[in-house]
């Protein structure tokens, strides 16, 4: 993977399919770090749990790696859901037949940054 801007963390071979986690995932895409951790702590689904075990993390990175940083000034500046490896099973079924299960599992990626903040137009740092 490419190096990317910002504080990352990642959770890999969660077993969990990448279809539901995603829906989750959705809510949180480029919102503040507080909110985001708030939306997912209320969410009832199993890929919300999953997910704010890694959102929590990279912000540990981040402050870990910046001391100077504050929770509030972060947001969630990537979030990717990708599949992971899956483990197939048979499933006896009626009559000697065999159907095949599919166990999924899913790789999360989620990256931090700083809010930047916005100067007025026209006017720079110095003309204050």
């Amino acid at each position: 993977m490419d190096a990317r801007k910002g504080y990352s963390a990642q959770g890999l071979y969660l077993h969990m399919a990448a279809s539901k986690v995603r829906r989750v995932a959705d809510h949180v895409r480029k919102v503040p770090y507080p909110r985001a951790v708030a939306i997912l702590e209320s969410l009832p689904h199993k890929g919300a749990r999953l997910l704010t075990k890694v959102v929590k993390s990279a912000a540990s990175n981040a402050l870990y790696e910046n001391k100077k940083l504050d929770e509030e000034m972060l947001y969630v500046k990537e979030l990717y859901v990708n599949e992971g490896p899956q483990q197939k099973r048979v499933w006896p079924r009626g009559r000697g037949r065999a159907d095949r299960l599919i166990k999924r599992s899913c790789h999360i990626v989620v990256v931090l940054d700083e809010i930047q903040v916005q100067t007025p137009h026209g006017r720079g740092a110095k003309g204050a």
